[in-house]
């Protein structure tokens, strides 16, 4: 037994007087911590050039072959929990012109793939195309996750971390050049319905099955987009807050890849640093019980020339953002009983945004009592477009101020939803404006959701203001 501990004690002598032997006195030497560029064995394009292959194309492309590495910023991260096994990369930190989602089956991604580093992406062995409709890197034509295991086969760090600046833009302008962004929306707030009349979380909600999804409101031009929040983001449960400001995140889109969607790092990324809102006012009458008999105005569009802009009687036929515009049309199909209507829609325009006004003459409402409003409307798949009833009392009439007018919201008129039956024409009930205690105008505006390519059609016929 004491052979034994003395075999050790005299091992643990030579082992020390080994480790001393070889460390000279006041010369330790520092681990180099300094990280440097990856050594790549192929040409590096950037992601513009990458989406550019991807549009020549026009579907998936195979990049197995490929000896090239794409390059770009991280402006994603899984840190909150909302996003899962993917990272967004951009061209610059900067005034960027193109990004692109890379699946990896790995979580989380944020500790290695931070926010504004640069990366390197091997293209060989990989897919291009669009998965949910935004372009998208992975393995496989059906662009599955790149394996945990092989990641970094794929992916280099560069030493490079830069800070991303935010594309600043509106609603209005949301196009598929800007997919895979990062954008700012300035001046926005969430819907009243949200956040004034409910108290709505970011994702929190008994209905709120996979992602919550929540409207932007934006006070210069009243248009919406949705934020998209997971449930499995950690601040899921967090009240939506009731101010307006600022939100920062990724342009994406749903997940049918039908309408764009907004999606946030974390909460810091919504910056509502005011208190006053800018929600439109309501102008709520109510319902009437009947029409009077005396008509203020009244147009069923029989005599206006198909496919010709609406024009006459009154009208102003207006439009602010686009090339489309508000046109007669008779339709031949199950919703031809109304013969010819005004229809409007920006499928397919080729526009980055629609919005046209159609808005009938002056009424006069000061002289009359008990005035009420109808009117029919129909849908052809409005899809991402929407319809809205308005009234002004300080328009003046001239197409130059109708954007800065103020446009209070009929909430009372009902309009055709989406979901609607495309052959069926909707009723807009009796509409009573015997509230309204000043002349103006009622317009109907088409606002599209600035993706051509998904927005539809709205139609609308006998349009009727009585008064007793």
């Amino acid at each position: 037994m004491k052979t034994i501990k003395l075999t050790h004690v005299f091992a643990a002598i030579i082992a020390l007087l080994t480790i001393t032997s070889c460390v000279q006195d006041d010369d330790f030497a520092t681990p180099d911590l300094t990280a440097t560029d990856p050594v790549l064995d192929g040409e590096v394009i950037s992601v513009s050039a990458l989406r550019n292959l991807f549009l020549q194309e026009g579907e998936t492309v195979d990049l197995t072959e490929s000896t090239q590495y794409v390059e770009g910023f991280v402006i994603s991260s899984d840190e909150s929990g909302n996003w899962f096994e993917e990272i967004i990369i951009q061209d610059n930190a900067t005034a960027p012109t193109a990004g692109v989602r890379i699946l990896i089956d790995e979580s989380p991604l944020f500790t290695y793939y931070e926010i504004g580093r640069k990366i390197f992406v091997k293209l060989g062995g990989l897919h291009l195309g669009e998965s949910n409709g935004v372009l998208t890197l992975g393995v496989t034509n059906n662009l599955e996750k790149i394996p945990a295991p092989l990641q970094f086969d794929y992916i280099q760090r560069s030493a490079t971390v830069e800070t991303i600046v935010p594309v600043e833009t509106t609603i209005s302008n949301l196009s598929e050049d800007l997919e895979n962004i990062f954008i700012k929306l300035t001046d926005v707030q969430f819907a009243k319905e949200e956040v004034i009349d409910q108290s709505l979380t970011y994702a929190g909600e008994p209905l709120d099955e996979f992602d919550g999804e929540r409207t932007i409101f934006s006070c210069a031009t009243e248009q919406t987009l949705i934020l998209s929040t997971s449930t499995f983001a950690n601040f899921k449960s967090i009240v939506l807050p009731t101010g307006r400001g600022s939100i920062s995140g990724v342009l994406t889109r749903n997940f049918f890849g039908e309408d764009f969607n907004l999606a946030i790092n974390d909460r810091n990324d919504v910056v509502f640093d005011q208190a006053e809102r800018c929600d439109p006012v309501e102008i709520d009458c109510g319902v009437a019980d009947a029409a009077g008999s005396t008509i203020l105005f009244e147009d069923f569009f029989e005599t206006q020339a198909t496919n010709s802009p609406i024009s006459g009687n009154g009208w102003t036929n207006y439009q602010q953002e686009g090339s489309e515009t508000w046109e007669a049309y008779s339709s031949g199909g199950q919703n031809a009983s109304l013969g010819i209507s005004a229809r409007v829609g920006s499928f397919q325009s080729g526009d980055d945004a629609t919005i046209a006004w159609l808005i009938t003459p002056m009424l006069d409402l000061q002289a009359n009592t008990g005035e009420t409003l109808q009117f029919m409307t129909s849908n052809s798949f409005s899809d991402g477009s929407t319809l809205d009833l308005l009234f002004s009392s300080d328009w003046d009439g001239t197409e130059a101020t109708i954007a800065t007018a103020t446009w209070d919201v009929l909430p009372a008129g009902v309009i055709v939803d989406d979901g609607d039956f495309f052959g069926d024409w909707i009723d807009s009930g009796i509409v009573d404006l015997s509230c309204i205690e000043s002349n103006g105008y009622v317009a109907f505006r088409y606002s599209g959701s600035g993706d051509a390519d998904f927005d539809g059609t709205f139609e609308l016929d006998e349009i009727q203001i009585n008064a007793n």
